[in-house]
């Protein structure tokens, strides 16, 4: 008799101790396979010293294979779940899909940054729910202060060193907390030439900070923040967001190139693709985390509405706390289900809470007393030291030496602004070129908005090593998923692919830019082609009927052969500097010589090879063009985007073909 198969999606707080309880209960009593799109547990409590440059970002993170005996990890991301064939469907990390089938399912997606209907928000913003956004957020704040203390143009500075936090909770709270600290320390090393100091800015709609905490530890945090220069702003919010500023609810515009969105979470979308009773986003589950109706489908952490036994009408908060012990309870009663052990119902009173802000200052009321000052401090790393599942000499380490060394304030480069948008449903993982990315929200965005999928913008591609921009805008949109999105394949074609209407950078019956049609736009073959591209009328650097500068056609332009010559080149109507009726200047006056014309390609001087003219928007995985000119001569390839029209003369006197 086979044994169960038990499949759990997703390794955050409630997800790694299910695993771990169950692999301790069932023994090899059991195939249970976890699946994460990252290798490691991320501990979210520490992220914020992380960017401030007091952790490292190996110290938060603990290895799954390494941690979880008899677990199989499968690294992807799930894209839907058909219940009735007790099968998960989902992408891995290079694009394949793969099908996990289950008896026993738990549901442990976690959350993703809240959106909200501010315009600009979702392209000028960035969350926090990451390790790549907080390594992002680190480099971001060293280059704005960097370049702030080379300029001597105040507004530029002011605005480089203003760096605004939406969110007042737990986590908008430590980021402004930490933040202050970390670039008043860059600012003493190396002050500003305009003599000015970094600014800090905390908003919220709340009335007060940390309003889910008691009033006194409330109190505390808004001392210390005001102590170390943060300006907080309750009752206030963004109106709207552009790339220079943001425009506050009272009126006020703030010039600003940081905007941290710290607004609140919500539960992963995948959950609502199932089609089960919700609860303010969450799948409504029963006291022992069992989904009512569903026998072998059991959820627990944020994705789950779990009823609160100890207040009794209402839901266990969103936060690490509960969703540690959710993972406990799931374990044993997905062991129970199959005759391992016994159910158990939830039920948990809170501990108290703490908020590290910083230094030797924190605000903690364990078992509900208020503290505050180094003795909060004191209990608060120490209650992070506890709850970390690894990793807690290297975390300590790292405090002992942050005490007594200074920070070490460098942009290391590594995650891109366009790898880390608000709006995903995978903030634990940067966004990187071909790898497809799993949408946050089930529509599509507005024909013509310029808005790719996950958030990002058109403008916003990836940067190739000679500094020019990938085409295409957004990587990572190919692959397959749960939902076409561009460049997705379904029976209502959206942009990018093809079907009875495409849309942009698709083939069809009106094509749209950059695709071979009728009507073809800049940048593509076609009858009317634009610059860069061969065609009927063809711009600069491209061959054609009427080609332009620097290549063979019909009626040549400079430096090209063909029916009326321009100068420097052999023809019909040569003109200076050609051989011909009227020959020019440094020409040959050998017959022999004038009368044989030189093969396109050639450099025009020995050793001087030719330049090759890269077209624009032109990657790897374009499409060849329709009509692609003129056939070369022999022994040449033919003109392209990404090679020369001609063989390149090489100073060696050997010959060799491709790019220049």
């Amino acid at each position: 008799m086979s044994r169960p198969r038990i499949v759990i999606v997703g390794a955050g707080f409630a997800g790694y101790r299910t695993a771990r309880t169950l692999s301790r209960l069932t023994r090899h009593q059991a195939d249970i396979t976890l699946l994460n799109p990252t290798d490691y547990f991320l501990y979210l409590p520490l992220l914020p010293q992380v960017a401030a440059g007091i952790l490292e970002p190996r110290r938060v993170t603990v290895s799954l294979s390494g941690s979880l005996p008899r677990v199989r990890l499968v690294l992807g991301e799930a894209d839907g779940i058909d219940l009735d064939a007790h099968t998960v469907r989902y992408t891995g990390p290079e694009g394949g899909e793969g099908t996990l089938p289950f008896d026993r399912l738990v549901l442990a997606a976690g959350s993703v940054n809240k959106l909200l209907p501010i315009p600009g928000v979702a392209e000028h913003a960035h969350g926090f729910r990451g390790l790549p956004e907080a390594l992002y957020l680190r480099d971001h704040v060293t280059r704005q202060v960097e370049l702030a203390a080379a300029t001597r143009d105040r507004e530029e500075c002011a605005a480089r060193c203003t760096f605004v936090v939406v969110g007042a909770g737990y986590t908008g709270t430590e980021v402004a907390a930490h933040g202050a600290m970390y670039t008043d320390a860059q600012v003493r090393r190396h002050p500003m030439r305009t003599g000015m100091r970094p600014r800090w800015m905390l908003l919220d709609v709340a009335p007060r900070v940390l309003p889910e905490m008691d009033e006194r530890l409330s109190r505390t945090a808004d001392r210390v923040l005001r102590q170390r220069g943060v300006d907080v702003r309750m009752g206030t919010s963004v109106k709207e967001a552009t790339h220079d500023g943001v425009v506050l609810t009272d009126g006020t515009t703030v010039d600003t190139r940081t905007l941290v969105w710290c607004v609140g979470v919500r539960p992963d979308p995948l959950v609502e693709s199932l089609g089960l009773p919700m609860e303010s986003g969450r799948l409504l589950v029963d006291p022992h985390l069992q989904v009512p109706g569903r026998p072998e489908l059991f959820a627990c952490g944020d994705v789950a509405a779990v009823p609160d036994l100890t207040r009794p009408g209402q839901f266990t908060p969103m936060t690490a706390q509960h969703a540690w012990r959710h993972g406990k309870v799931c374990a044993q009663n997905v062991a129970a289900s199959l005759g391992i052990g016994e159910r158990r119902p939830y039920r948990h009173r809170d501990l108290g809470f703490v908020v590290d802000l910083g230094g030797a200052k924190a605000a903690a009321n364990p078992l509900g007393l208020p503290m505050s000052g180094p003795a909060a401090g004191a209990v608060t790393r120490g209650y992070h030291l506890a709850a970390m599942p690894g990793n807690r000499v290297r975390v300590a380490a790292d405090w002992a030496l942050d005490a007594v060394l200074p920070r070490q304030a460098v942009q290391l480069g590594l995650v891109r602004s366009w790898s880390v948008p608000l709006e995903s449903a995978s903030p634990e993982v940067a966004r990187v070129p071909g790898r497809p990315e799993r949408r946050g929200d089930d529509e599509a965005p507005a024909a013509g908005s310029g808005r790719a999928p996950g958030g990002g913008t058109r403008e916003k591609g990836p940067e190739r090593p000679d500094g020019k921009q990938q085409a295409g805008g957004e990587p990572g949109k190919k692959g397959p998923g749960g939902e076409p999105g561009k460049e997705r394949q379904g029976t209502e074609p959206v942009k990018s692919q093809p079907g009875a209407e495409p849309a942009e950078n698709q083939p069809g019956g009106e094509p749209a830019r950059n695709q071979p049609g009728v009507e073809p736009a800049k940048n593509q073959p076609g009858a009317e082609p634009a610059e860069n591209q061969p065609g009927g009328e063809p711009a600069k650097d491209q061959p054609g009927g009427e080609p332009a500068r620097n290549q063979p056609g019909g009626e040549p332009a400079r430096n090209q052969p063909g029916g009326e010559p321009a100068r420097n080149q052999p023809g019909g109507e040569p003109a200076r500097n050609q051989p011909g009726g009227e020959p020019a200047r440094n020409q040959p006056r050998n017959p022999r010589a004038a009368a044989k014309p030189r093969p396109p390609g050639k450099a025009d001087r020995p050793g001087q090879a030719r330049r090759t003219t890269r077209t624009a928007g032109a990657s790897r995985s374009a499409r060849p063009p329709a009509d692609p000119g003129p056939e070369p001569p022999e022994n040449q390839p033919a003109p392209g985007p990404d090679i020369a029209p001609g063989p390149v003369k090489r100073t060696d006197g050997r010959t060799a073909e491709g790019d220049s």
